[in-house]
C-alpha cells in the first residue's frame, strides 16, 4: 500500500529536483525526505529517481503523473467535505486581481470576518489566468476573474458586464491629428496598457484600431492602478475598465467612454460540481450587493 505522505514527498521532490529544497518546502529534515523515497521505492519495487544528477526514471515519471492526480483529487474531496459540513473553521482561499479585490472585496470581507470569525481567508493576488489555474488545481476555493471562457473543469458565473473607457486628456487631439493633415503632434501618442500576456490585452488589442490613431506606442504596466497613476501624471492615455474609475473622485484627467470596444464579463469561477459552503454562498451574496451599490 502506497502511503499518501510518501507520494506528497515524491511529488515535491520531483518539482524541486533537490532533496534539500524539497525538505524545506515540506518542513521536513532531508534524511526524512530520503527515507520516504526509499520506502516508496521498496514498496513499488522499482527505481524512481537517479540521484547524480537528479532525474526521474521512466517509472518515476509514470508515478508522478498518477501521484499528482491523486493528491489533487484528495484535496478537492476534502474541500467538498468541508463545504458539506458547513465549515466553520479553517481557511477560505480566494484568487483575484488587485483591482477586483480592492474595489469589490474589501467590504464583503469585513462582513465575512464578522459573520464567520472561525474562518480565516487567504487572498491570492493574481491575474485572471492564474486564478483559473489555482481554482482548477484546488489551490483556491474561489476565483474572481475577467473574460473567463467556460471550460472544463470550471464553472463561470457573471456578476457584472464590463465596459471600457480612455483616461487621459489627449485622445481627441490625437484623433484630430489623423483626420487633419494640418495638425502635427509634438510627440508620438502613448497608450498605457496592461502587459501583453494578460486576458485584458487579448480582448483589447483587436479593438485598438477603432481609436483612429495614425500610429502610437504602448507603455505596459502591471496593474490598472498603475495605468491610472501614469495617465494622471500625463504620460499617455490609459484604456481601463469603467468600474475602475467609479471610486476615483479625485481624477483630474478626462474620461472618454469607449462604446466601440467589446464588452466582457466580471464574475467568479468554481470547479464544476464543486459543493459551495454556506460561507462561500454568503460571501458571493455580499459581493453581488457591493456591485449593485457601486453602480448607483
Amino acid at each position: 500500500m502506497l502511503d499518501i505522505h510518501w507520494l506528497k514527498t515524491f511529488v515535491t521532490l520531483a518539482q524541486h529536483k533537490h532533496f534539500g529544497k524539497a525538505a524545506i518546502a515540506l518542513h521536513m529534515t532531508q534524511p526524512n525526505v530520503s527515507l520516504h523515497i526509499k520506502q516508496l521505492e521498496q514498496t513499488t519495487r522499482v527505481k524512481l529517481i537517479e540521484r547524480n544528477p537528479f532525474k526521474l526514471t521512466q517509472a518515476g515519471f509514470r508515478l508522478l503523473e498518477s501521484s499528482e492526480r491523486t493528491l489533487m483529487e484528495l484535496q478537492i474531496c476534502q474541500a467538498d467535505l468541508n463545504a458539506i459540513n458547513n465549515l466553520s473553521q479553517g481557511t477560505l482561499t480566494i484568487a483575484a486581481s488587485d483591482i477586483i479585490s480592492r474595489l469589490l472585496l474589501i467590504q464583503p470581507f469585513q462582513l465575512f470576518k464578522a459573520e464567520f470569525p472561525g474562518i480565516d481567508f487567504s487572498l491570492l493576488n493574481t491575474t485572471s489566468s492564474q486564478a483559473s489555474e489555482l481554482v482548477t488545481n484546488a489551490e483556491a476555493d474561489l476565483g474572481f476573474v475577467i473574460a473567463q471562457k467556460e471550460s472544463q473543469p470550471l464553472h463561470f458565473t457573471e456578476l457584472q458586464q464590463i465596459k471600457w473607457c480612455a483616461l487621459g486628456d489627449n485622445l481627441q487631439q490625437w484623433q484630430q491629428a489623423k483626420r487633419s493633415i494640418d495638425t502635427c503632434l509634438s510627440e508620438q501618442p502613448t497608450l498605457i496598457l496592461l502587459g501583453h500576456d494578460t486576458r485584458t490585452r487579448e480582448l483589447l488589442d483587436p479593438a485598438l484600431p477603432s481609436l483612429n490613431l495614425s500610429n502610437y506606442r504602448i507603455m505596459e504596466v502591471g496593474s490598472v492602478d498603475a495605468q491610472i497613476d501614469w495617465a494622471e501624471a500625463g504620460f499617455g492615455v490609459a484604456i481601463v475598465p469603467e468600474f475602475s474609475v467609479y471610486t476615483k473622485s479625485n481624477l483630474t484627467t478626462k474620461i472618454t467612454p469607449l462604446p466601440q470596444f467589446p464588452t466582457t464579463s466580471l464574475g467568479y469561477i468554481v470547479r464544476q460540481n464543486q459543493v459551495l459552503s454556506k460561507a462561500i454562498k454568503q460571501l458571493l451574496y455580499w459581493v453581488n450587493q457591493e456591485i449593485i451599490r457601486s453602480q448607483r
